[in-house]
């Protein structure tokens, strides 16, 4: 005699995170204990499936499979859970899913409780869900809460920022520690706004995608959202700041990778005089296009590429209507020769450039003496501002408008980023990041001998030189060269005799045969 078929059954598992799948063995525990409970039911296990993540009453992965599968078989079917905790979120998606499974011709059932139609087993099952939605509340605000504590007491408590990774340390727990080489990367980058080397949001950009350790997306680049993140992050500046939890620029544990007077440096430009886009086919072809004027009218020369018959040559040219000068190109080594003739010559006398190293090493010990005793009026100006933010926060418990409450937080905050400011610079009086040395070590290599940072070949060490050596664009006269140059003060203390001795520079190389070719420019 055939025996009857056992009733079919589903199991239906769930964990919060994929962490839990990896750490631990909750799928494997539930799917254990909802197939014991078939065997002993006696139903047959068609299928299992299984959740990893959170989400929603219906849109996880697995629970919108299993109700597809359901609806497949057309009635007939149970399903198994481990726990009422592990079926939905609260009460109302509990509810929710309880209708799709009864439309789609379902049963549920579980070890832990027994589901029922009649009044008790309803008022049974939505205590147990509620209970549970409950606890599930309840360890978010412990958790919540937790994190904020430890933020409170200067600890990064989310993912860590580029730059940094969690490292276990005695005393401490998980505390962030720097992450080479991307910590000095983003330490340049910081640096390098906050001091005008970079100009735009964009040049940083390039200048994270020219560094081959620095992370990309999926299309070999580093997306606009991801500079705008690291450069408004306090955290690298060695503070905190949650706005949603209330915290301002809270002192953190970690080390910072800039100053905090550099992060707000940062934040000034950010939110300052909005900057020219940079352009795009700024490169490393023409790192005098823009810089170098026609000697005739006085504007900004352009840089294209010549076609030839068997190659392409690149040159400089002014390409101002009416000019004299218009359209007569010049090659590029000879204007870019010419130039660094020019930078060579810049190059200060020992004898002054000793002087100066001195003078400024006189500076420095001057400074540091001064540093020392502003202790005092640093300790009573923070007082005044800790007295302000007290009366504004007097202010905000009695004000009534959403707009006044507003305003007086915006204060607040101002009030606090100058505290900190504050705090740093008493911390640090006296006592310097770096020594002398190392502070004016790249200063006066560069001084030196300028050439060296031209020569680098970078676009951005580039536009440096022309913005330090320089205090004005530099004129040009195609067949005669450079016109008298406008040296910044620096360089005009420690050479201006030998520099400014001539009124032109004298053109370097020999003019270029004349070429047959068409002319393909990309002008400003």
């Amino acid at each position: 005699m055939k025996k009857p078929a056992l009733p079919k059954a589903v199991i239906y598992c769930r964990v919060s995170s994929t962490k839990q799948v990896r750490e631990g063995d909750g799928l494997r525990s539930q799917e254990a204990r909802c197939r014991e409970f078939a065997a002993f039911k006696g139903y047959e296990v068609v299928d299992v499936f299984r959740d990893d993540a959170s989400g929603g009453s219906a849109d996880r992965p697995a629970m919108t499979a299993m109700i597809k599968f359901l609806k497949a078989q057309r009635g007939g079917c149970i399903v198994i859970i481990d726990d009422i905790s592990r079926f939905a979120r609260d009460i109302r998606g509990h509810w929710d899913l309880r209708d799709l499974l009864h439309d789609a011709g379902a049963k549920l059932e579980s070890p832990s409780i027994e589901f029922g139609e009649g009044s008790d087993s309803i008022l049974v099952e939505n205590l147990l869900a509620s209970v549970s939605q409950y606890q599930r509340q309840k360890n978010a605000e412990q958790t919540s809460n937790r994190m904020r504590a430890r933020a409170m007491n200067g600890y990064w408590v989310t993912r860590a920022p580029i730059g940094y990774r969690f490292e276990r340390v005695a005393g401490h727990g998980k505390l962030l520690v720097r992450h080479e080489p991307l910590a000095s990367i983003v330490a340049e980058a910081l640096e390098g706004y906050a001091s005008g080397r970079f100009q735009t949001v964009t040049e940083i950009k390039r200048f994270l995608e020219a560094q081959p350790a620095f992370p990309r997306n999926s299309n070999d680049e580093v997306h606009i959202e991801r500079v705008n993140e690291i450069i408004s992050r306090p955290a690298y500046a060695g503070h905190i700041t949650y706005e949603g939890w209330g915290l301002h620029l809270v002192p953190g544990k970690h080390e910072p990778l800039v100053s905090l007077a550099t992060w707000q440096a940062v934040q000034d430009r950010r939110f300052g005089v909005p900057k020219v886009p940079a352009r795009k086919n700024l490169s490393e072809d023409f790192p005098l296009r823009g810089f170098v004027t026609c000697g005739h009218c006085g504007q900004a020369m352009t840089g294209c590429w010549s076609t030839g018959r068997s190659a392409r040559y690149p040159y400089y040219l002014c390409d101002t209507r009416g000019c004299v000068a218009k359209r007569k190109s010049i090659r590029k080594e000879v204007i870019e020769g010419e130039f660094e003739v020019l930078l060579r010559g810049l190059k200060p006398s020992e004898g002054l450039f000793n002087l100066a190293f001195q003078m400024f090493r006189d500076l420095w010990e001057a400074k540091l003496a001064g540093a020392r005793t502003q202790g005092v009026s640093l300790r009573e100006e923070m007082r005044a501002v800790e007295r302000k933010i007290a009366q504004l926060l007097d202010r905000v418990v009695d004000a009534s408008g959403a707009a006044v409450v507003k305003a007086y937080e915006k204060r607040i905050e101002e009030l606090e980023t100058q505290k900190a400011l504050m705090r740093e610079r008493l911390e640090n009086s006296g006592k310097p990041m770096m020594s002398f040395g190392e502070a004016y070590r790249t200063a006066f290599a560069f001084l030196a001998n300028p050439c060296r940072l031209w020569n680098s070949g970078r676009i951005e060490d580039r536009r440096a030189v022309l913005k330090l050596v320089f205090a004005d664009r530099l004129p040009y006269v195609r067949g005669e060269g450079y016109r008298t140059a406008k040296i910044s003060m620096p360089f005009r203390l420690m050479g201006e005799n030998q520099m400014m001795e001539n009124k032109m520079v004298p053109r370097g190389g020999i003019e270029p045969p004349t070429l047959r070719f068409s002319v393909a420019c990309s002008t400003n």
